[in-house]
This record gives C-alpha cells, sequence and structure tokens, in this order.
C-alpha cells in the first residue's frame, strides 16, 4: 500500500523519514497470520505513517490550519479541560500508575505529561509493543480522542547503553511504535508530533540498573490547543540539556 503525500508534505525531515520506515517496517511485521492484533497493527501503521509526516512539520509558519482543525479552548476553559481529562486518565490507569507502569504529571502550562515504562511496553533492545500493553493504549486512544482539543506529542528515550546512532534510532522506533497504536482510534492525524530524543534526556543517572530503567522511556505530552495561540500546543516540549 502506498501512502500518498500533497505536494507540500514531499520534503520530509531525516527524523520523519526514519520514522516512516519505521512504520512500514511495523506494517510488514505486523502481517503474520497468527497475530491477534494483525488488524490492528496494520491499521494503526499506516495511520502512523501519515501522522508522522503531519507531525514533523506541526509548528511552522504555514501549518496555523493544522492547528486549527480541531477547534481551540477559551482561555477561561482550559484548566477545567485538562482537570477532566485528568481526572478521566487516573480513573483508567490506576491499575497502571500503582504498578508503575504509567507516571501522570501535570505541568505548569497544563499540559498533561505521562511516562511510560519501557519495562512495561517493551522488551529489551526491541520497538515492537508488548501485546499486553495493548489494552492500556487503547484506552488512551479512547481517551484522546474523546479530549479531541489537545496536540498529542509522542517522545522516545533511551539509556545511555550503546551507540548515541543506535539509541537515537531505537528511541524513534519505540515512539512511532505507541503512536502507531494510539492513531488507530480514528484520532486527526495533525493532532501529532512524534520524534526520538535517544540518550539526551535522562532523568536518572545511567551508572545504575535503576537509573537505566527509567531513562528508557516513551513520554507522551498533551498539550490544550487554546483558541488565538493554537499554534503554541503543536511546538515540541523542550529538550534539556
Amino acid at each position: 500500500m502506498t501512502i500518498k503525500l500533497s505536494d507540500d508534505r514531499k520534503q520530509l525531515t531525516p527524523a520523519t523519514v526514519i520514522v516512516l520506515a519505521t512504520i512500514g517496517f511495523l506494517l510488514l511485521s505486523a502481517c503474520a497470520s497468527d497475530d491477534p492484533y494483525r488488524r490492528t497493527k496494520q491499521g494503526a501503521a499506516i495511520g502512523a505513517a501519515a501522522g508522522a509526516a503531519v507531525g514533523s512539520r506541526a509548528g511552522d509558519k504555514d501549518d496555523l490550519l493544522y492547528a486549527t482543525i480541531v477547534g481551540g479552548l477559551l482561555g477561561t476553559a482550559v484548566g477545567n479541560y485538562m482537570d477532566s481529562q485528568q481526572r478521566e486518565i487516573q480513573n483508567e490507569f490506576y491499575r497502571e500508575i500503582e504498578n508503575q507502569d504509567i507516571e501522570i504529571q501535570r505541568l505548569q502550562d497544563e499540559t498533561l505529561k505521562l511516562s511510560l515504562s519501557s519495562a512495561a511496553s517493551f522488551d529489551i533492545n526491541s520497538f515492537q509493543v508488548k501485546p499486553a500493553f495493548y489494552p492500556t493504549l487503547n484506552k488512551l486512544s479512547r481517551l484522546m480522542k474523546k479530549y479531541e482539543k489537545t496536540a498529542l506529542h509522542v517522545i522516545g528515550h533511551t539509556d545511555s547503553t550503546g551507540s548515541d546512532a543506535r539509541n537515537q534510532m531505537l528511541s524513534q522506533q519505540r515512539a512511532a511504535a505507541v503512536a502507531s497504536v494510539v492513531l488507530d482510534s480514528g484520532i486527526q492525524l495533525s493532532r501529532f508530533n512524534i520524534e526520538g530524543r535517544g540518550e539526551m534526556q535522562p532523568v536518572k543517572t545511567n551508572k545504575t540498573a535503576v537509573g537505566r530503567r527509567a531513562n528508557r522511556r516513551v513520554e507522551i505530552y498533551i498539550k490544550p490547543i487554546v483558541e488565538g495561540n493554537e499554534r503554541q500546543a503543536f511546538v515540541p516540549p523542550a529538550r534539556r540539556t
């Protein structure tokens, strides 16, 4: 199957090319007849490829159209909207939170940050989402479809084991794999930004096994789209040094 991009979408960044290649690999690997998630993976992979292409340019000056497709929240409504969304996420994922498979934070700009444990979602050195983690991502997908006035930034991270190039690739592959599942509910592709940041943003020391395990993660930033300032929702979270 070929995914066609309009003329103004054909110039893709190197990172997007890698993401698209990853999605293609996921699509091929999803074709095993004995895979119970085959149809879900196929549809999700196709959707994520298009989403990655759009997300790679979200935030450009000529892309305000994509920021306004779903409309924006009035400034006074942002807090309540994100409060409601946070409550539902916490209720839906109480088991995952208890098991430390997911961590939820509310940031100062009202963004919700979800950190997905690599141990729960991926095998070591693999970017195939564990079958047991599909129900979790499917729940998130349904909620993100309900709360449509948000932009979604899916960012992969690794520990410092291995080469920089390998870690960068793996982080992008894992971000793309998570996004491909979440996209399967029919979420608008223009809401997504998908990227990998390799080993550059550790949250713990890489000198211990516990620290390295914490650093292997995928983060999802759920940013409110505010009327009059829509573009800001599509600006990726700042890179820490």
